[in-house]
């Protein structure tokens, strides 16, 4: 089944092709430059704007086409060699940014472990923490003082007791001294009387 054509549409699109086909017109020239120039939304909106529409069908240029093609292509290549560029990109910032994680871990594990060695230390061949050694080394430092207060206390008190015995001492020596005084005179005494009584006796 064939379709048939009006007359007056072959004019009218007669009328179209001269316009586009006909003649080098300033509007084509123009045409040509904006295909050259401008970015490729740019491009489809001229020939949209410049192009007329009839019976679903728009008129244009083979040339026109053929450079709009090419420009799409270029933008198609550009475009994946873009993609690929940030791909790579994406991909070398990955690789970068799980570095820099793997680093962080490590610094994170070292700043813990400097701040588990600052917090702690070894006493006695045990680590533990300073709190810790704090603790018995303040109950060390209580301890050795309360039994420096009871040595001294008993110190003390056996200074007293010496001192005590020392005073018991002189006193029984000054005691025994003067009883060996006066013992010796006594004697002395003793002996004198039994001189004389013995003189008396050889007198008599």
């Amino acid at each position: 089944m064939r379709s048939t054509i009006q007359p007056s549409a072959i004019l009218i699109l007669g009328i179209l092709l001269f316009s586009y086909t006909g003649r080098p017109s300033l509007a084509q020239t123009s045409m040509l430059q904006v295909m050259d120039t401008a970015r490729l939304g740019d491009q489809l909106d001229y020939i949209q704007e410049h192009t007329r529409i009839y019976n679903d069908f728009r008129a244009i240029r083979e040339d026109v086409f053929q450079k709009m093609k090419r420009n799409t292509m270029d933008s198609v290549t550009r475009s994946s060699r873009e993609i690929t560029r940030l791909n790579e990109m994406l991909s070398t910032s990955t690789k970068e940014i799980q570095t820099l994680n793997s680093d962080l871990l490590t610094v994170k594990e070292e700043r813990d472990q400097a701040i588990r060695n600052r917090d702690s230390l070894s006493f006695l061949g045990i680590q533990m923490n300073k709190a810790v050694y704090n603790t018995i080394m303040w109950v060390i430092v209580l301890g050795l003082a309360v039994l420096a207060a009871v040595l001294f206390l008993f110190f003390k008190r056996s200074h007293v007791i010496t001192q005590q015995t020392r005073r018991e001492l002189e006193n029984t020596r000054e005691e025994f001294e003067s009883h060996k005084k006066s013992s010796r005179e006594k004697y002395e005494k003793l002996v004198i009387s039994h001189h004389n009584e013995i003189m008396k006796l050889k007198r008599s």
